[in-house]
């Protein structure tokens, strides 16, 4: 009786196992989008000469192999207040460079780029930032006292409004963390920021331990650019969240004059920075 109870389960098992069928899910895809990639950052202390900015073609979701860098294109950046001209040289990979531009505080940039007779034009002022003034490691700041935490200081000026944007990033991850920050309800103060890793294999993800090494960069951006990373931001680390809201498409600052319409991804952003970098004791 009990070898029978044992060959009906397997047969069962096997009708099971038999009756997978393989679904074609169609995925719609969009017209392809000119992709804007211009972030003209210039650290502090340093010339800010070598800038570059990336071209490329929107693709489908599950396209990971296609080439889609834009080469052909005509890229210059001018300063709107004093009327010089930087001119981007193609490099026939998808990128444009350029070793002669010059930043210059709370002055106003403006990028041209001409591709297919198709001309866009985005705008932006070059933001000033404070330097961060120390950091430092704790296991008490953060969400889990048994864990270390990078904290990062900074002194907000008082009397004007500022906006930031942090990316962290740890030697070996493949991603940085991102996030953003107004002076709304903290002008003139200290400001603290930390960060806090907890072991996640779902992410492949673990904890930080003595000997790693954390390099953070801190943006002075504008409002209209705050307005855009922070729903980015907001975005990215929402996903698989049943409680989130929808996502919705955002659109930078860059727009399509020969054709409105077809306006282009991306964002023409020009900031002032400052980075430091700790190892864990």
């Amino acid at each position: 009786m009990k070898i029978n109870i044992y060959i009906i389960l397997l047969a069962i098992f096997g009708i099971f196992m038999s009756c997978e069928d393989v679904i074609d899910v169609e995925v719609t895809t969009a017209t392809p989008r000119l992709v804007i990639e211009a972030s003209l950052d210039w650290e502090k202390g340093t010339i800010g000469n070598e800038q570059l900015i990336k071209l490329s073609m929107s693709t489908p979701y599950f396209d990971v192999t296609s080439d889609s860098g834009v080469s052909g294109a005509s890229v210059k950046v001018t300063n709107t207040n004093s009327g010089e001209e930087f001119l981007f040289e193609d490099q026939n990979d998808g990128t444009y460079t350029t070793s002669n531009f010059v930043p210059v505080l709370n002055d106003s940039y403006t990028l041209e780029v001409v591709y297919n007779n198709q001309t866009y034009l985005g705008s932006e002022t070059l933001m000033p930032v404070t330097d961060i003034s120390n950091v430092t490691q704790s296991v008490e700041g953060g969400f889990d006292d048994e864990l270390l935490e990078l904290n990062v200081y900074f002194n907000d000026p008082a009397d004007e409004e500022n906006y930031y944007f942090f990316r962290y990033y740890e030697e070996g991850d493949l991603f940085p963390l991102l996030a953003d920050l107004s002076d709304e309800f903290i002008n003139g103060n200290e400001v603290h920021d930390f960060w806090e890793k907890q072991d996640d294999e779902d992410n492949n993800e673990e904890a930080f331990e003595p000997g790693d090494t954390v390099e953070v960069s801190l943006y002075g951006i504008s409002e209209r650019y705050y307005n855009y990373v922070r729903l980015l931001i907001e975005q990215y680390y929402s996903g698989g969240d049943p409680f989130s809201s929808n996502a919705a498409q955002l659109r930078g600052n860059c727009v399509n004059q020969t054709n409105p319409d077809n306006y282009p991804f991306g964002y023409f952003r020009v900031t002032e920075f400052v980075k430091a970098s700790y190892t864990f004791e």
